[in-house]
C-alpha cells in the first residue's frame, strides 16, 4: 500500500477521561518532534535532545514567554516510519487529572497541532500501510471486548491472520481469472489453461473456505459480544436475591412483598472468560396493576430474546402454571431451572420439585446463603456455549472469526462464487465467468481495505474513540 503521510500534525488525549495515575497526550505528524522540543524542559543535566524511543523526564510548559510549568512528565519521540501510524509520533506521559491533560493538550494545539478526529491515528496507520483494514478494526474490537476471550479473538485478527487468509483466497481467484482471460483472449494459441474440472475445483474449494469463515462469525458471537441471560420466574422465587448473589453485591432490592421488581435490571459479570449480561425481570403472575402488567409482558419478551433463561423456582413450592407455560414456549436447551431456597426446603419438597422438571437441566442453590453459585456459573457457561454451537476459545482465535462487516462482504463474495459454479455447470462462456470472478475478488479486497470505498472507511473509523 502506498504511503499517505499526513501533511498536518494531530494530537489527542489517548487515555480514558477521568482521574487516573497517568494520562497520555499523543501526537502524530511532521511537527510532532518540533512541538515537543518547544514545550519540553529536561531535568537531566547535559540534555542535548531526544534520543529516539527513549523516555525523557522533564517539565512541559505552556509555550508562553513566561514558560509556566504545566506538569512533570515523561516524554518520548518515535521517528517515522517504525511507529504505530508510520509517521513521527510523540507521547507525553502526564499525571492523569482532566485539568492537567486539558492544559497540556491546549499548549500542544497552540504550537500548531490540530485535534485528532475519531480513530484518526489508526486511520493513518492503515493509510500508511502499517496494518490492513481487518487489523485496524481489531484495534477497536480489542478496546471494546467485554471479557478476556473477546480480547484473544481480536488479537488474532490484529496479528494479521484473517487478512493474510483473505488475501490468499483472493490471489487464488485472481490466478484463475487470469487463466480464463488468457483462454478468452488467445483461443487459438497453445497456452496453459485450466481444465473445466480444475476450474470448478478451485471455485468450490474457495467457496468452502469462505463458508467456514461465515460460520465462524456466528459461532464466535458469544466470545465477541457476550451472552444475555435472563432471570425469570414467579414473584418471590428469589430472582433478585440470585442476581445479588451472582454479582457478589447488593444490586436489586429484596423484600417479601410480591411484585417488588416491576422493571428490569441489567448487570454484567464474567464467567471464565465469557461476558454475561444478567437481566433481572418482573415476577410472572396475574396482576391488576398496569405497571406490573407491562413488566410481566417485558419479562416474557426478554426471555424469548435471551441466549439463556434462568427460570428461578422456589424449591419448596415447585413449578406452577406460569413456569410450565414459559418452559413449553422456549426452545430445548434454552432454559436452566434454578431451584432456589434449598436452605428452607425439605428433602421431600426438593425431590418432588426435581421430578416435576421431567429431566430438564437444573441446579440447586440457596441465593440467601450463597450456596451453589459456582455450580450455577459453570452450568450457565456450558449451556450458553452449547446452545450457540460456539467455537472453543482457542478455536475461535485460531480459526479466524470475522466481524459483521467482514462477514457481510464474505456473503457477497460467496453469492458470486455460487452463481459462478452454476454458470460453469450450464456452460456459460469463460468471458462471462470472468466477470463474476472479478466481482468476487473485488469484494474480498474490500475486507482488507485494498479497494474499500471512503464511506465504509469513514463509518469504520468514526466508531473509534478519539486518541486511537
Amino acid at each position: 500500500m502506498s504511503q499517505h503521510h499526513g501533511t498536518d500534525t494531530i494530537a489527542a488525549v489517548a487515555t480514558p477521561l477521568g482521574q487516573g495515575g497517568v494520562g497520555i497526550i499523543r501526537l502524530s505528524g511532521p511537527r510532532s518532534h518540533a512541538i515537543l522540543t518547544a514545550l519540553f524542559d529536561s531535568t537531566s543535566p547535559g540534555f542535548s535532545g531526544f534520543r529516539p524511543r527513549v523516555l525523557h523526564h522533564g517539565h512541559i510548559h505552556d509555550g508562553t514567554p513566561q514558560r509556566r510549568i504545566l506538569d512533570d512528565v515523561l516524554a518520548v519521540h518515535m521517528p517515522a516510519p517504525r511507529t504505530f501510524t508510520g509517521e513521527d509520533v510523540v507521547e507525553i506521559n502526564c499525571h492523569g487529572g482532566p485539568a492537567i491533560l486539558a492544559a497540556v493538550l491546549d499548549a500542544v494545539l497552540r504550537q500548531g497541532a490540530r485535534p485528532a478526529a475519531h480513530g484518526e491515528f489508526t486511520r493513518r496507520a492503515f493509510l500508511n500501510g502499517r496494518m490492513d483494514l481487518t487489523q485496524a478494526e481489531a484495534v477497536a474490537e480489542m478496546i471494546a471486548a467485554p471479557a478476556a476471550e473477546g480480547v484473544r479473538l481480536a488479537q488474532a485478527r490484529l496479528d494479521g491472520m484473517l487478512g493474510r487468509h483473505i488475501n490468499a483466497l483472493r490471489e487464488r481467484l485472481e490466478l484463475v481469472r487470469v487463466q480464463l482471460c488468457v483462454a478468452v483472449d488467445f483461443p487459438e494459441d497453445e497456452v496453459e489453461c485450466l481444465a473445466p474440472a480444475d476450474f470448478m475445483h478451485a471455485v468450490e474449494e474457495t467457496a468452502d473456505a469462505i463458508r467456514k469463515l461465515i460460520g465462524n462469525y456466528e459461532r464466535a458471537r458469544c466470545w465477541r459480544e457476550g451472552a444475555q441471560v435472563v432471570l425469570a420466574g414467579q414473584v418471590n422465587a428469589g430472582k433478585s436475591s440470585l442476581l445479588n448473589a451472582l454479582l457478589g453485591r447488593k444490586r436489586a432490592i429484596v423484600t417479601d412483598v410480591p411484585g417488588t421488581t416491576r422493571d428490569f435490571l441489567e448487570e454484567s459479570i464474567t464467567l471464565d472468560g465469557l461476558a454475561v449480561r444478567l437481566v433481572d425481570t418482573a415476577g410472572l403472575r396475574e396482576t391488576g396493576d398496569i405497571v406490573e402488567q407491562e413488566g410481566v409482558r417485558m419479562s416474557r419478551d426478554l426471555a424469548a430474546q435471551a441466549d439463556l433463561v434462568l427460570l428461578v423456582v422456589d424449591s419448596r413450592l415447585g413449578t406452577g402454571p406460569h413456569e410450565q407455560e414459559l418452559m413449553a414456549a422456549m426452545e430445548a436447551g434454552s432454559v436452566l431451572v434454578v431451584l432456589n431456597k434449598t436452605d428452607a426446603a425439605t428433602e421431600d419438597e426438593l425431590d418432588r420439585c426435581v421430578r416435576s422438571l421431567a429431566g430438564r437441566p437444573h441446579v440447586a442453590v440457596s441465593a440467601r446463603e450463597g450456596k451453589g453459585m459456582d455450580s450455577l456459573a459453570a452450568a450457565v457457561r456450558e449451556m450458553v456455549l452449547r446452545r450457540s454451537n460456539a467455537l472453543t476459545a482457542d478455536a475461535a482465535a485460531s480459526d479466524m472469526a470475522p466481524n459483521l462487516r467482514q462477514t457481510e462482504a464474505l456473503r457477497r463474495a460467496l453469492e458470486e462464487l455460487e452463481a459462478l459454479a452454476a454458470d460453469i455447470v450450464s456452460g456459460v462462456p469463460y468471458d462471462l465467468a470472468g466477470v463474476r470472478l472479478e466481482s468476487a475478488c473485488s469484494v474480498l479486497s474490500e475486507i482488507t481495505g485494498e479497494t474499500t470505498p471512503d464511506d465504509i472507511l469513514n463509518r469504520i473509523f468514526d466508531s473509534f474513540c478519539i486518541g486511537k
